[in-house]
């Protein structure tokens, strides 16, 4: 029934109106004719509206001559009446073919690439790779091998645990898992040295298992060895171990800042504007004369892609600009306020550096004042576990301190 009410729709039908003493006669005749009728609605006891096809509307009204009933049409519709509608209008007709056509090429080529689960790594990181390995804005759907992208991004990206891409209507998914950078493992049963990460005048060592071969303040550079990975014997001579033990050294950590006794700064008035473009893959349109009625602005973009439904983009882009009117104000400092500034710059970039606050042990200022500025240097005198563990690489029977890459 449904599937012949379809057909009705697609070669048209008409809502009509009947009326007579004997419409339950006109309407066991046309069943008898099989002729298809539905949404039937009485509106009286002598009136009845219902839809029929329209090549069965001609044989309805000969029935109805039969059961003594008078039809008239209430509304034509279906695809044929709309066209009919607007026969006049060729050019909206043309227009509309037009855009269903432009639009089932369109659906063959990705118009957008989301990314989703990158913390660390840069979207357009993730883009360059896929554009190496063939997928990108415009790439044909038919031309994506997930598969083949997927286990190529895994062999170029040592940063990637999982990669799974899907295209769904326009819409490429790409779905990454960041891989955990971790440091080498060493294992126990492995030979090593503890060598410094960092140059310090070391504080207290002690080693667990290998032989010490520094001591309270020595000076160590950055790769120094420090715990030797073997242990000598009377009777058993050098033995080879994996050096475990425990070394503490006073670092330091240095940052300079300068501050002009006078500064030019841009400060936001509060007057904003709004400009708008529609950029058609590499094409912009701009629907504005000037950049900016503001002489001086900070500028913050925002795109939109347009889809027509779930997952089906277009190659459109409506472009936000958002114009924040700036102007330059001028800020003096005394000597005093421009060190204290310098000097509060300066802690606020090494309390990044250093991992805990309580190991600092001593806090140097120095001073470098002239007519136009106050430079702080500001040092942290830090205590710090600095061995880092090495394998040993034996080379013509000789120990190497090398760092395997």
């Amino acid at each position: 029934m449904y599937i012949q009410i379809f057909k009705n729709y697609l070669f048209g039908y008409v809502r009509i109106t009947i009326e007579g003493y004997f419409i339950e006669r006109l309407m066991n005749l046309c069943s008898n004719k099989s002729i298809l009728m539905w949404n039937s609605k009485r509106e009286k006891q002598t009136i009845l509206e219902v839809n029929v096809g329209v090549k069965d509307f001609k044989k309805v009204v000969k029935l109805a001559k039969q059961a003594k009933c008078r039809v008239n049409i209430k509304q034509k519709k279906g695809i044929p009446f709309i066209f009919n509608r607007y026969r006049k209008r060729k050019i909206f007709f043309i227009s509309l073919l037009l855009i269903i056509g432009v639009i089932a090429v369109l659906s063959n080529f990705v118009w957008n690439i989301e990314i989703v689960g990158n913390e660390k790594i840069q979207k357009d990181e993730i883009l360059e790779t896929l554009q190496k390995e063939g997928l990108q804005i415009g790439t044909v759907k038919s031309k994506v091998d997930t598969k083949e992208i997927i286990n190529k991004m895994r062999l170029d990206r040592n940063d990637l645990a999982w990669v799974g891409v899907e295209i769904k209507g326009t819409n490429a998914i790409v779905k990454i898992v960041e891989a955990d950078q971790k440091p080498e493992i060493i294992k126990e049963d492995e030979y090593c040295n503890i060598v410094a990460k960092k140059a310090g005048i070391i504080e207290k060592i002690s080693a667990v298992n290998g032989t010490p071969l520094v001591q309270k303040g020595d000076v160590v550079k950055a790769g120094t060895p420090i715990i030797g990975g073997w242990l000598e014997g009377k009777f058993t001579g050098t033995r080879y171990v994996h050096a475990n033990g425990s070394v503490q050294a006073k670092v330091w950590y240095s940052e300079n800042v300068k501050i002009p006794l006078k500064q030019v700064v841009s400060k936001e008035t509060g007057n904003e504007e709004t400009k708008y473009s529609l950029r058609i893959n590499n094409f912009t349109i701009n629907f504005y004369k000037t950049l900016s009625k503001f002489q001086k602005y900070d500028t913050i973009e925002q795109n939109k892609k347009l889809k027509l439904f779930l997952d089906f983009y277009l190659p459109i882009e409506i472009v936000q600009k958002n114009n924040k009117e700036l102007v330059e104000e001028t800020i003096n400092y005394t000597k005093e306020q421009a060190r204290n500034k310098a000097v509060e710059e300066a802690k606020s970039k090494l309390e990044q550096q250093v991992e805990d606050k309580q190991n600092i042990l001593n806090t140097y200022i120095n001073y470098e004042e002239t007519e136009e500025y106050i430079e702080a240097q500001v040092i942290y005198e830090v205590l710090e576990e600095i061995g880092t563990k090495e394998k040993i690489v034996f080379w013509k029977e000789e120990m190497l301190w090398k760092k395997e890459v």
